[in-house]
């Protein structure tokens, strides 16, 4: 019997070996190895080739030590994949490409492929929802069913709310609620209820009276960091009889609901650059009140109290900017409509109300001010409508 063989483990395996003195590496990436063992005189020979090289080339290169290294798989997770792109990304280059290619596997191409995919198909599906007629014709039957039981609700929470502001209780968000409920029986159920359906005007003037009516409170948050009233002398706070405020509230709303019913069908009010004179009005309105309660705030205390008579900006062409733009916001909406007899009821009722709550108004401004404030209104005679009323 021959001698023991020996075969210990090298890390070069692809060249011929004597059993005594090589070894063979079997690690991972070497495992498809071909071994062939011959005697001669009682000792082995192993020859090992890789499955790539062939047998020319295995002879010729017995000496050769570096074989290129395998493609790595990493399961790293995906912000560090995104870090790694995003650095390729600045610094790109040919050999940087094909780096982050080399360090792709089948895990990752199916994650970006898939996330590719849903963002491709909802981008799609999004913008032929919109385009399609037939969404906007089944949306709007929701307004037969869903719809009436917000808006009822958000009445009775607005009722609710009212009640505990009267008793100077509400918090912020039942204020929020007031105000809501009231522009939405004004602007989005007289509408809804008449066309069967909402779009276009009703949700312009739904979000732009919630707009209007807040930017006296922008104005506080400006001035003092907070949405809250100073205290003052409760004679600046201008009152009038409770009945006309009722009359007031019942008008506008009864306005509201008369041109829901004369105007005709929301798809029929044309669109496009026929609507340019309405988008027009309503910046004209939102800068007058807007200037006029930030003129009036500079000449003020406290936003209430006026400290000097105020001859600047929209108060240089009538004596009451603040509630012509008022006025001037309904009318907007009811043109908008296309309902004209409508514009000439609510331009009634607003003349009406605020010419009562300007004599109570300019009272007080002839008792602190006297002569001055009678030399502005003998400078500026129109109280509302310039060069008109």
């Amino acid at each position: 019997m021959g001698s023991p063989v020996v075969v210990s483990l090298n890390a070069n395996p692809c060249r011929l070996f004597s059993p005594t003195i090589n070894r063979i590496s079997l690690r991972h990436f070497n495992k498809h190895l071909v071994g062939r063992l011959s005697t001669t005189d009682n000792t082995f020979k192993t020859t090992l080739q890789c499955p790539l090289l062939t047998a020319t080339n295995i002879y010729a290169s017995r000496n050769r030590t570096h074989f290129v290294q395998p493609i790595k798989s990493s399961y790293s997770d995906t912000t560090s994949f995104g870090n790694s792109a995003m650095s390729n990304f600045e610094n790109f280059s040919l050999d940087g490409l094909k780096k982050a290619i080399s360090e792709l596997n089948p895990i990752r191409v199916c994650k970006w492929v898939v996330l590719g995919y849903l963002a491709v198909a909802s981008v799609k599906w999004g913008v032929s929802t919109l385009l399609s007629p037939f969404f906007w014709m089944y949306f709007s039957w929701t307004w037969l069913f869903w719809p009436w039981y917000i808006a009822i609700g958000l009445a009775i929470y607005g009722i609710y709310s009212f009640s505990k502001h009267l008793k100077g209780e509400s918090s912020v968000l039942e204020q929020l609620a007031i105000v809501t409920s009231s522009f939405t029986w004004l602007t989005l159920v007289p509408p809804g209820f008449t066309n069967g359906f909402l779009e276009g005007w009703p949700f312009v003037f739904f979000l732009v009276y919630h707009y209007f009516f807040f930017l006296n409170t922008s104005i506080r948050k400006r001035l003092y960091g907070d949405f809250y009233p100073r205290e003052h002398d409760p004679k600046w706070d201008i009152q009038t009889p409770v009945n006309h405020r009722v009359l007031f509230c019942v008008g506008v709303m009864v306005a509201h609901w008369f041109a829901a019913f004369e105007a005709p069908q929301l798809h029929l009010i044309p669109g496009g650059w026929s609507n340019l004179g309405i988008w027009g009005l309503i910046m004209l309105t939102v800068f007058l009140q807007y200037d006029s309660s930030l003129y009036l705030a500079k000449y003020s205390e406290k936003v209430v109290v006026p400290t000097a008579v105020v001859q600047f900006g929209p108060y240089r062409w009538i004596r009451h900017p603040i509630y012509a733009s008022t006025g001037l916001l309904f009318l907007s909406y009811f043109i908008a409509l296309r309902a004209p007899l409508s514009s000439l009821f609510v331009v009634a009722v607003c003349l009406m109300y605020y010419e009562q709550k300007a004599k109570l108004e300019e009272g007080l401004m002839l008792e602190a001010f006297g002569d001055e404030y009678t030399e502005y209104m003998n400078k500026v005679r129109y109280k509302f409508i310039p060069f008109v009323y």
